[in-house]
């Protein structure tokens, strides 16, 4: 079967597509045949070494996917092949044509939802789930600024936050971008790449702050974030790409709250709690991923130029 191998760190072009060995599942785990990959930035991150973990090279990159369990490992009860699913966590890598994955990383896939968007789930919507509900604490009728709502990630918090009754401002940095998280049922829609957006968003507030922010770029976007934040508001720093330098008053003022999060600490139990919660949503469509771009396999280096790119919007993924 054919797979991504990463040797070294660096650029995109270190991403090479080989001839590896079929994958045999051992006890716990199944082999999945995927039919779409997830490409993520931190996929991106982790390639370039500009990313706080270990690995073993070679490695196949890739967290999430989607396909059909191709076979099982003893001791595993949920699953058998032939099943429809999507994973998030993956033994062996999902850039290639199989994925070993632990049987806790594995979820039925509805028939509504397609491989490439059962692809989009893991690390958006877990973020997005994560972001909201366990970080921010949100509830009924707050208001939430979703600054860059029209990637995977914002998308996802979109639809959650819309499930949740919830009030949304969404940002966007292209007429595309900005339909999108109009299409999605965002309140108001700013364009955060023309000068004195921020302004627009206080004149939607009408004196009002808002109660939570969702940050995708914090080291731009940070101090920006606490000039419109509620008191007792909460920001949620889910994506950033270098330092920021804020006002910390603004935050005293306010008695705000900076958050910072990342995915993968989430414990097993909070995973499983956060997918579960995730499942009837995708099966009622009310959490439906956005596919932005698909590229092939041999393709995973433009995948990887295109997931760090301006001008988000919806989810990239991979087909192998």
């Amino acid at each position: 079967m054919k797979a991504i191998k990463v040797y070294k760190f660096g650029d995109p072009q270190v991403l090479q597509i080989e001839d590896v060995v079929t994958l045999v599942p051992e006890a716990g785990e199944v082999v999945v045949d995927v039919k779409a990959a997830g490409v993520n930035p931190v996929d991106a991150y982790i390639r370039s070494g500009n990313y706080p973990v270990s690995v073993n090279f070679p490695y196949t990159p890739g967290i999430d996917g989607a396909g059909i369990i191709k076979a099982v490992g003893e001791n595993v009860k949920k699953f058998a092949a032939g099943d429809r699913i999507y994973f998030s966590g993956c033994q062996s890598g999902a850039y290639a044509q199989e994925a070993k994955c632990l049987s806790s990383q594995v979820f039925f896939l509805p028939e509504n939802i397609s491989f490439e968007q059962g692809a989009a789930v893991g690390i958006p919507y877990s973020t997005a789930y994560r972001a909201l509900f366990t970080k921010a604490r949100a509830v009924d009728q707050e208001i939430i600024f979703i600054h860059g709502a029209s990637g995977g990630v914002g998308v996802a918090t979109l639809q959650l936050a819309k499930m949740a009754n919830i009030k949304i401002i969404g940002s966007a940095g292209s007429e595309r971008g900005l339909s999108l998280v109009k299409e999605q049922g965002a309140d108001h829609v700013v364009n955060h790449n023309q000068p004195g957006y921020m302004k627009e968003v206080a004149r939607i507030l009408n004196g009002q702050g808002v109660d939570i922010v969702v940050e995708m770029l914090a080291n731009v976007n940070l101090d920006a974030d606490l000039n419109i934040i509620a008191k007792n508001g909460r920001i949620v720093v889910v994506g950033c790409r270098g330092e920021a330098v804020i006002h910390p008053r603004l935050a005293m003022v306010q008695d705000a709250t900076i958050l910072g999060m990342a995915v993968m600490n989430a414990s097993l139990e909070e995973r499983i709690k956060i997918f579960s919660s995730l499942a009837e949503g995708l099966k009622t469509n009310k959490l439906n991923p956005v596919i932005g771009k698909s590229f092939s396999l041999p393709d995973a280096a433009l995948a990887h130029e295109a997931i760090l790119a301006p001008g988000a919007y919806g989810k990239i993924v991979l087909i192998p």
